[in-house]
C-alpha cells in the first residue's frame, strides 16, 4: 500500500486525497507484459479494480532516431525510418523523403507518386489490419487476431516483390524509388484489393463488430471529446473517432492525393474520410474498419492507371541515386555513386529548413529539417503520431477498471518504437 494526492471521480463518487494508510494499491503493468506488446511500463494506483492515476514510462526501443538523422545521408536514414514504425514501415519510408524532397524542392515523377500513392495505402491497412485484429485478441478474441494475418501476409508478399524486403523495406529515395514495380505488380494489387480484402473485412465485422463482449468491453471506454482531442493533439483515427474533420491527404494534399499529380490536369483520387462523434474505443475501430474500405478504392483507382516513364527525378539533376545496373556495368554510372555515397558532392540541398507531413495509419507523422548544405541534415525532429497520440493516456483510463486499460491501450494502437526519443 502506498499514499498518493491524487483526487480522482469515478461512478458519480469523488475520492479526496488519500491519508497514509489508505487503501490504493500500486500495480505495475507492464514492461513486457502480453497486452502491451512491447517495453510500455504503466504503473497504476489503484482502489479496488478501478484506477486512480496513472504514470507511464514509455521504455527504451530504437532510442535516439532523431540523433542518427543527423549522421546519416537523406538516402542511408530511411532505414532508421523502419523502425520507428514496423507495423507499416513503408508509410515512414514514404514521409520521410516527402520531407526531405521538400527541402531539396524536387518534383517527383507520376509513375513514383503513383507507386507511392498505392503503398502507402497498402501500409494504411497492414497497419489497421494489425490493430484490428490485437483489439480482439487483447480482449480475449484469439480468432480476432489471427484473420487479419492472411491479408498482411499478402501485403507482405507484394513489398517483398518490388523491393526484396517483407519487414523493413527501406523502398524510397530521394526523388524516387529503389528501383521500379514488376510488370505483374499492378495485377496482383488488384487482385488482393478485390479477392482478398472485401472477406477479410467482413470476417473482422462479423466477429468483433456485433459481439457483445467486444462491444460491452470497447463501448463507453477510454472516452475523448472532440474538443478535447485537438487540446491534445489528436491526429488520425483516433482523432477522427472524436469528431475532429482533420485528414492531410485532403487538408494538404501530396502525391495523388493532389489535383494534377500527373502534370495533366488529373484529378486526385476520390475518397471519403470516415468520421465518427463516439469518441470512445468501439468509435476507434468503426472508423479503421471504414478507413480500410476507403483504402481499397484508393488502390483500385490507380492500379489499371500507373504512369510510363522513370520512377526517379531526372538523373541529370544528381540528386538521385543511380540505377544499379548503371553502377555496375557503366564508368558514368559508378563516378555517380561514388559521388553520392563517398562524398560531400552527392546530395546538396539550399540552406534552410523545412517540414514535411504524411497522414499515416495512426495520424500525421512529420519530419522537421534543417539543412546547412551538407551532406548530412544539421537537425532532424520528428513528430511521430504514437508519441503525441499517447500522452494523455493516463487521463483516459483514470476511473476505468484494470481490465479496461488494455482495451484503451489496444485501441490507441501505440508502436512504442516511436516513443523514446
Amino acid at each position: 500500500m502506498t499514499t498518493s494526492p491524487l483526487t480522482a471521480e469515478y461512478g458519480g463518487a469523488t475520492y479526496a486525497p488519500v491519508e497514509p494508510g489508505g487503501d490504493v494499491w500500486v500495480l505495475n503493468l507492464g514492461p513486457q507484459h502480453p497486452a502491451t506488446h512491447t517495453t510500455l511500463r504503466h504503473v497504476l494506483e489503484l482502489r479496488g479494480e478501478r484506477v486512480l492515476s496513472c504514470t507511464v514510462h514509455i521504455g527504451y526501443l530504437h532510442s535516439g532516431f532523431e540523433k542518427l538523422g543527423e549522421h546519416l545521408n537523406y538516402n542511408q536514414y530511411v532505414v532508421v525510418t523502419d523502425r520507428m514504425n514496423y507495423v507499416s514501415p513503408m508509410a515512414n519510408n514514404i514521409a520521410w523523403h516527402h520531407a526531405c524532397e521538400t527541402l531539396f524542392g524536387l518534383e517527383l515523377t507520376p509513375r513514383c507518386k503513383v507507386i507511392r500513392t498505392i503503398i502507402a495505402e497498402l501500409a494504411r491497412i497492414q497497419d489497421h489490419l494489425l490493430c484490428v485484429g490485437c483489439a480482439g485478441l487483447d480482449l480475449g478474441g484469439f480468432t480476432a487476431f489471427m484473420y487479419p494475418f492472411n491479408a498482411r501476409e499478402t501485403i507482405n508478399d507484394l513489398f517483398e516483390e518490388i523491393c526484396g524486403a517483407r519487414f523493413t523495406t527501406s523502398y524510397t529515395r530521394v526523388g524516387g524509388l529503389m528501383q521500379d514495380i514488376t510488370p505483374q505488380w499492378p495485377a496482383k494489387v488488384k487482385r488482393f484489393c478485390t479477392e482478398v480484402m472485401p472477406p477479410a473485412i467482413g470476417d473482422l465485422e462479423k466477429l468483433l463488430t456485433r459481439n457483445r463482449i467486444f462491444v460491452e468491453r470497447t463501448k463507453g471506454i477510454g472516452y475523448l471529446s472532440h474538443d478535447d482531442a485537438i487540446n491534445w493533439g489528436w491526429t488520425g483515427p483516433l482523432a477522427r473517432a472524436s469528431g475532429v474533420r482533420r485528414d492531410l491527404r485532403k487538408d494538404e494534399p501530396y502525391l495523388c492525393y493532389a489535383d494534377n499529380w500527373d502534370g495533366k490536369g488529373s484529378s486526385a483520387v476520390q475518397f471519403k474520410v470516415p468520421i465518427s462523434d463516439g469518441g470512445d474505443c468501439y468509435a476507434r475501430y468503426l472508423i479503421r474498419l471504414a478507413e480500410m474500405r476507403e483504402s481499397v478504392k484508393i488502390i483500385l483507382q490507380l492500379a489499371d492507371n500507373i504512369p510510363d516513364g522513370p520512377v526517379d527525378v531526372l538523373p541529370e539533376s544528381k540528386q538521385t541515386l543511380p540505377n544499379k545496373g548503371e553502377v555496375y556495368f557503366s564508368i558514368e554510372g559508378l563516378i555517380h555513386h561514388f559521388e553520392q555515397i563517398m562524398t560531400n558532392r552527392g546530395h546538396q540541398p539550399p540552406i534552410g529548413e523545412a517540414y514535411g507531413a504524411n497522414e499515416t495509419a495512426n495520424g500525421e507523422l512529420g519530419f522537421y529539417l534543417a539543412s546547412d548544405g551538407g551532406n548530412t541534415p544539421y537537425r532532424v525532429r520528428c513528430r511521430p503520431p504514437s508519441f503525441i497520440n499517447y500522452q494523455c493516456f493516463p487521463e483516459l483510463v483514470v476511473g476505468h477498471q484494470i481490465s479496461d486499460v488494455v482495451a484503451v491501450l489496444s485501441g490507441m494502437n501505440i508502436i512504442a518504437a516511436e516513443l523514446d526519443r
